[in-house]
């Protein structure tokens, strides 16, 4: 992040400094990390835009993702989205299995159809997805 725009998110939360006081620098760090305010949005490609569609499905269709994931999806880390997606188990009936099970199989095919250094994790997600989305419309 250029350091003009770094300075400048800084001048917007410089409030909450005198929140905190000297010896707690760890503890204003974790809020400004929590907080992510030094992270910064990547700009997608129509395909990866895509994907990032089809993985905001799967997460509405599961009934949401743990905050943890918003800063993924602004970086646009899609694989680590997919890939922690595609390890879910449906609890307590909540969400919708087969909307989430048929994003999430439209997503890792997606990305699979990319020449990609982990093609063969992405595979194997893609692989689940589609076992858990046959499962869900065999019942």
């Amino acid at each position: 992040m250029p350091r003009t725009d770094a300075d400048a998110r800084l001048r917007e939360v410089e409030p909450l400094f005198s929140d905190f006081a000297v010896g707690e620098e760890e503890d204003l760090a974790f809020v400004l990390g929590f907080g992510h305010v030094f992270i910064v949005d990547r700009v997608l490609e129509e395909h990866e835009e895509r994907i990032r569609d089809l993985l905001g499905t799967a997460a509405g269709a599961h009934g949401g993702y743990p905050g943890g994931l918003l800063a993924w999806f602004r970086t646009g880390e899609l694989t680590k989205i997919f890939l922690y997606f595609a390890r879910t188990r449906f609890r307590d009936g909540r969400g919708s299995p087969p909307d989430f099970w048929a994003a999430m199989t439209a997503a890792g095919e997606l990305l699979a159809s990319q020449d990609r250094p982990d093609h063969e994790e992405v595979t194997a997600g893609l692989e689940r997805c589609r076992t858990q989305a046959a499962a869900i419309s065999a019942k």
